[in-house]
């Protein structure tokens, strides 16, 4: 058997097991954080870059540039995946990890951007995960996730 098609062999199952697969939202406690948060020369490096871009002004892309601090609180952030590496956030690194036992999923929602599907679990207060895939999905129940996880789940196809 060629090289090649003992490759395609051995990823077969993995494309299985992705079609009809059902999402539910991670649990955030057990989140990691994957990527670096910026230091404070690096925000202020980006800032004074991103800022004096005179393009941004005539085409009312400024409103970041006002206040160091507004700026600050968008670009402080780092990557995030849950336990299993199906979902990520990017989440204020201010705050990120000291918040994140205490979150519980809100609402589970499905949006379409051309191909992608992307499965968005909200936890209120800025924290985010998402998963996207090329498949087709769509929540089960009426993404309520209020009383408990069991309705936070999606059905992708």
């Amino acid at each position: 058997m060629k090289r090649g098609s003992l490759a395609v062999l051995l990823l077969l199952p993995a494309f299985a097991a992705s079609a009809g697969e059902r999402l539910s939202c991670p649990d955030p406690a057990a989140a990691v954080q994957v990527g670096n948060c910026p230091g404070e020369a690096e925000l202020r490096y980006s800032f004074n870059g991103f800022c004096s871009d005179n393009r941004r002004i005539y085409q009312d892309d400024a409103a970041l540039c006002t206040d160091y601090q507004d700026y600050r609180k968008v670009k402080n952030v780092a990557q995030w995946e849950s336990a299993d590496g199906v979902f990520t956030a990017y989440l204020a690194c201010d705050v990120a990890a000291a918040r994140l036992p205490a979150v519980r999923a809100v609402r589970i929602a499905v949006s379409r951007q051309g191909q992608i599907t992307r499965v968005a679990c909200d936890y209120g207060e800025g924290v985010v995960f998402t998963h996207r895939t090329r498949l087709q999905c769509r929540v089960e129940g009426d993404g309520d996730c209020q009383d408990g996880r069991q309705r936070c789940v999606a059905s992708c196809d």
